[in-house]
Parts: structure tokens; C-alpha cells; sequence
């Protein structure tokens, strides 16, 4: 009997701390009863029943990443590109998961390839790379709503890669170089035109300025000239009013008035006769008035 006990003493140790199970921090075990589904053991100490219960599943509660591997789509200008993704979740409710979908990351890997295909198909080309934050928001609205029913959190999902496929690339890089060329040649002809533009203004305002050069000298000239007209015009007649006022206070200084008169006339007689047109100066030598006015006279046609 003794022999006996020993042994069963064994099993029934065996079997008792196989009941103990432990949870650690940020997971979740489920326990089912005879098959069915009973409770969620959390993070501590826990008895489960050997024989009657066990653990069915062992997750994580934690944030986790879910990589999408690349799939070829359909943009809708019929473009094909391929896509991959990834995705930040979170299993908040473990027995949902379980019970709800048999392989949760399958389902969702599919679940996200077909909402990314669809998305994609309402884009453009240029729209799938301009877009792609928008796209990504509404990609964790529909799947966040999509697998709440398994109990779980979409936190995140981010576009990694869009390729074009090769034939696309290479359009794309050649209309790339074409639109670089063409800002390059609309800057150089801009270039030049401004070169051209500031050498004409310059070529303007030289001549601008030379012919308000030329306009002040001419009146600077023409200031100078009548000044000089003016300042003779004075002195010759201060000098007939001094001469004037000689002869009347003077009569006798008429005679020697009259002799030099007559030998400038005699002087201007001989510059009229050598030169080329030719003049004729009638006086009376006798009348100084006379004299005068006929020098006067000759004098203004010769400036003239």
C-alpha cells in the first residue's frame, strides 16, 4: 500500500504544478473547460484544473507590426504599380481574436491587400505619390473598422514603397529631363532677355543723360553770350555817354574826335578793299555822326 501512495503522491504533485501557470506582464492566456471556452487568465498567478482545463492560446498584448508584403495594383489612369505596406496593431481582446477569425494575421495581411487595392484604384498616378498620407489615414480608418469585430487595435498603417513598373519609370524620368530642360531654357531666354532689357535702358538713359549734357551747355553757352551782348551793350554805351558828355562840354574835342574817326575809317577802308565780297561805306569825314553811324552800320552787316 505504502508502495502505492508514493507514486500517487507523485502524479498528484505532477499534475498540481502543472495547474500553476504564470503570466507575464503585456499577455493574455485563454483557458477552456471540457472544450469550452471559460476565462482569460492576466498577468500573474493562476490555477488551472489539469485534466479539466487548458490553455488554448498565449498572446501578446503588446503593439505589434504586421508586414505586408509587395502586390501589384491597378491605378485608375491603368497604370500598374506594386505596393507594400505596414501595419501597427494591437490585440485588445484576446478571446474575440480567437474565437472570431482562425488565423488572425492572414486575415489581416488579405484584409490589408484588398483595401490597399482599392484605394489605389481611385488614384491617379501622380495622385498615389502626392497622396500618400491621406492614403494612409484612410487605410487605418476602414481597417481599424474592419477588424474590430476580431478585437483588435489598428494604430497605424504607412505605404512603405510604390514602384511603377519599368516601362512607367522610364517614361516618367524622360518627362522628369524634358520638364528640366524646358525650366532650363525658359530661365536662360529670361536671362537674356534681361540682359538685353538693362542694355537698352542703359543705351536709354546714356543718351538721356548726353543730351541733358549737350541741352545745359548750350544754355550755359547761350547764358554766357548774352551776358558778354549785355556787358558790351553796357560798355558802349557808357562810352557814348561819356563821349557825348566829352563833346558837349568840350566843343573843340569834336575836331580831334573827327581825326580819329578818320583814320579808323581810313584803316577799315583798306580791310574792306582786301577783302573777298567787297564793301561800300558812303560817309561825309566831315560829320563824326555820320562817321559813326555808317561804321556802325557796316559792322552789324558784316556780323550778320
Amino acid at each position: 500500500m505504502e508502495a502505492l501512495i508514493i507514486p500517487v503522491l507523485v502524479v498528484l504533485a505532477g499534475l498540481g504544478i502543472s495547474g500553476v501557470k504564470v503570466t507575464s506582464s503585456s499577455r493574455s492566456m485563454l483557458v477552456e473547460r471540457l472544450g469550452k471556452y471559460d476565462r482569460e487568465l492576466r498577468p500573474g498567478l493562476s490555477l488551472v484544473i489539469p485534466g479539466l482545463e487548458r490553455v488554448v492560446s498565449h498572446e501578446s498584448l503588446k503593439e505589434r507590426v504586421l508586414d505586408i508584403p509587395p502586390q501589384q495594383c491597378i491605378t485608375r489612369d491603368n497604370v500598374s504599380i506594386e505596393v507594400d505596406a505596414v501595419v501597427y496593431w494591437q490585440l485588445l481582446e484576446h478571446a474575440r481574436a480567437y474565437y472570431g477569425v482562425d488565423n488572425l494575421q492572414a486575415a489581416m495581411v488579405n484584409l490589408v491587400l484588398t483595401q490597399i487595392r482599392a484605394e489605389m484604384g481611385k488614384l491617379d498616378l501622380d495622385q498615389t505619390f502626392t497622396t500618400r498620407s491621406e492614403v494612409n489615414e484612410t487605410l487605418l480608418k476602414e481597417l481599424d473598422q474592419a477588424t474590430d469585430p476580431w478585437g483588435v487595435k489598428v494604430t497605424r498603417v504607412e505605404l512603405r514603397d510604390i514602384q511603377p513598373s519599368q516601362g512607367v519609370q522610364q517614361a516618367m524620368e524622360q518627362q522628369m529631363t524634358a520638364e528640366r530642360e524646358k525650366r532650363a531654357a525658359i530661365l536662360r531666354s529670361e536671362g537674356e532677355r534681361e540682359s538685353q532689357v538693362n542694355a537698352a535702358r542703359g543705351r536709354a538713359e546714356a543718351l538721356v543723360l548726353d543730351a541733358k549734357a549737350k541741352q545745359e551747355a548750350v544754355l550755359l553757352d547761350a547764358d554766357a553770350q548774352a551776358k558778354q551782348q549785355l556787358l558790351l551793350a553796357k560798355a558802349r554805351a557808357e562810352s557814348a555817354t561819356q563821349l557825348a558828355a566829352v563833346i558837349e562840354a568840350h566843343p573843340a574835342a569834336a575836331e580831334g574826335l573827327r581825326l580819329l574817326l578818320a583814320k579808323d575809317w581810313m584803316a577799315m577802308g583798306q580791310e574792306m578793299a582786301r577783302s573777298h565780297g567787297g564793301s561800300v561805306l558812303m560817309v561825309d569825314p566831315q560829320s563824326p555822326a555820320s562817321l559813326l553811324a555808317a561804321l556802325k552800320g557796316l559792322q552789324e552787316k558784316g556780323g550778320s
